[in-house]
């Protein structure tokens, strides 16, 4: 007699449909895994600061807080309030000067098991359409790769990083609200 539970492999036709609509509700277009997030590669431009600074970056969900290869690296108070003079280098090699409020000093654990201090900015960045203002902290990152590391704190809820791919777009955010 056919009673409409039949089991199938150890799993009846009802729990078999259950899953069925259950992945379909997980990769529905709007849903909260697909939405607004964009996929780019693991390297990829991006700008930082009204600048137009426009830098190559390493995507990095392996760090929590994202950094920026910075020369020159000066705290000084203005009015009361602590501030940071750093300079970057664009494309071209030019040094170009910020200088942004302190929002605070980050101790940093090394590969090497040692922790650092680095001082704490925040600025805009752009990586595709994505505009994110975001803690960054600032490093002689000179003997390595990439001048600029995106953490997953940044990239969260916005962006997918494939592996397989590097440079899919260019930054296309307005310089003109970056650092607002």
């Amino acid at each position: 007699m056919y009673s409409g539970l039949t089991m199938c492999r150890g799993i009846t036709r009802q729990e078999l449909f259950l899953q069925f609509a259950f992945a379909v509700l997980l990769l529905a277009p709007g849903s909260a895994w697909s939405q607004d997030k964009q996929v780019f590669g693991y390297l990829e431009n991006v700008m930082v600061s009204k600048a137009g600074v426009t830098l190559q970056a390493k995507l990095d969900t392996g760090a929590d807080t994202s950094s920026l290869h910075a020369e020159n690296i000066k705290r000084f108070r203005r009015a009361g309030e602590r501030f940071v003079r750093f300079q970057v280098r664009d494309e071209e090699g030019e040094l170009i000067t910020l200088e942004r409020h302190l929002a605070r000093i980050a101790r940093i654990r090394r590969h090497d098991g040692d922790y650092q201090r680095r001082p704490v900015v925040e600025m805009s960045v752009c990586i595709g359409a994505v505009k994110r203002r975001v803690e960054i902290n600032l490093i002689d990152r000179s003997g390595l790769d990439f001048p600029f590391l995106l953490g997953r704190s940044a990239m969260e809820g916005a962006v997918v990083i494939d592996p397989e791919r590097t440079f899919t777009s260019e930054p296309s955010c307005e310089q003109k609200g970056m650092d607002e």
